[in-house]
């Protein structure tokens, strides 16, 4: 691990473990996004404020933007985080510390470390540096932003005139996993690394007794909170549908070896697509494996069964939709095997509730819409902010072709309590 010369500053002094792979692929330029999220006491700020300072000091072109969302909030959270690792890296007096504006200046070069709120994310095209270029741009607590697009306008008028960049953004994951920040961090891109850490990684003494202490306390007695609050989960408010999720790559290889393969199909037109889905089960596990999804809107039922054929997805049955019994002819008649999927009174319900009772694995990238509709698919509230205990009804046609999918399995005979 790399050092402070000056004074011989160990980084592995006021890194934590957790954050030593990040570093290095920092320093070996692999990425350029490096997105981290995670609970309370993980140090990921203090991660970042220490990389920009010692990254500053080793690029004298390089400078810095620091953005929250709300600039009444700069001077107590990041501006002292930045003053924090400029201390522990023992270089205190090659900096000047301003207020007004707020900024860190580094005395050799004139390099500075700029701290913006983000009220209004056009205002960004006026920040300009005199000396090199932002090299480092920060946005911390990303949740509180309105979304990627505003995050996207501040890029398109920083990122210019330099050969690299490195982005950080960092937040502690809302309850919802609905939250576009959640969201963001689980959609696959290869410019990005994403880490996710908590305080069982960080060194009992930099936290303190009684940080420990009030967390054991939380796991104890509020188990979802501590998971929420401490291992940065996002545990939802009761009102997500689909709990038992699990994200990840699937490979080509995995997909092989599945045997138990169903077909579900909803029909649509616009604004409502035509939604087809291909799952694996896996009953020893009681796992449903997401492998892959097609459809869209304004597409002809001949036109989705050519699709379903050059995938060579025509050896199943499809399940489809109920009471389109036209477009089921449609389908065989092009050589796709379908029928309607089993139903029987309380259907829907079943079909939910069976499949809430089964781990979900999806591959944001082979499934993109259905992973959507199932994130932020959740139960309605009424006017005293009670849950209704019933399914909406409205984007939700991919988990419809999953349910149609599964219903041989769902309604079968003692399934059904």
């Amino acid at each position: 691990m790399s050092t402070i010369s000056q004074n011989q500053i160990l980084l592995t002094d006021i890194i934590a473990p957790s954050f030593y792979s990040v570093h290095w692929d920092i320093a070996e330029g692999k990425h350029t996004y490096y997105d981290l999220y995670g609970g309370r006491g993980s140090t990921k700020s203090s991660f970042i404020s220490v990389e920009i300072v010692f990254g500053m000091m080793q690029d004298p072109m390089a400078n810095a933007v620091v953005f929250r969302k709300y600039g009444v909030t700069l001077r107590e959270s990041v501006y002292e985080q930045i003053e924090w690792a400029i201390d522990a890296l023992g270089v205190s007096d090659l900096w000047d510390a301003k207020v007004s504006p707020l900024q860190f200046i580094y005395k050799p070069t004139g390099q500075k470390i700029i701290f913006r709120g983000l009220d209004k994310a056009k205002k960004t095209k006026s920040i300009k540096v005199s000396h090199g270029y932002f090299k480092y741009l920060w946005f911390e607590e990303l949740d509180e932003f309105a979304g990627m697009e505003e995050i996207r306008t501040v890029q398109q008028s920083v990122l210019r005139g330099g050969k690299k960049f490195i982005v950080f953004k960092s937040f502690n994951p809302p309850i919802s996993r609905s939250n576009w920040a959640n969201i963001y961090v689980t959609e696959p891109r290869e410019s990005s690394l994403r880490h996710k850490s908590d305080y069982t990684t960080v060194p009992k003494e930099w936290l303190g007794n009684q940080f420990i202490e009030d967390a054991e306390h939380l796991k104890a007695t509020n188990e979802r909170a501590y998971q929420h609050e401490y291992l940065g989960e996002p545990v939802g408010l009761g009102t997500n549908i689909f709990e038992m999720l699990e994200v990840r790559d699937i490979s080509d290889d995995e997909i092989k070896k599945y045997q138990s393969i169903y077909q579900g199909q909803d029909w649509g037109w616009f604004p409502d697509p035509k939604a087809f889905i291909r799952v694996a089960y896996i009953p020893n596990e009681e796992k449903v494996v997401l492998l892959d999804e097609l459809g869209g809107c304004k597409i002809r039922t001949k036109e989705m069964a050519k699709q379903i054929k050059d995938k060579e997805y025509d050896d199943v049955i499809t399940y489809c939709g109920l009471d389109d019994d036209e477009f089921i002819i449609d389908f065989r008649d092009t050589g796709v095997p379908a029928r309607e999927a089993i139903a029987g009174p309380g259907s829907r319900r079943y079909t939910f509730e069976w499949l809430q009772c089964r781990t979900l694995v999806i591959d944001p990238r082979r499934t993109p819409r259905a992973y959507k509709e199932i994130i932020e698919y959740e139960h309605e509230l009424d006017g005293n902010g009670e849950v209704i205990a019933d399914y909406p009804d409205g984007n939700d046609h991919f988990i419809d072709a999953l349910r149609y999918a599964t219903s041989p399995l769902s309604m079968r005979r003692g399934n059904i309590s």
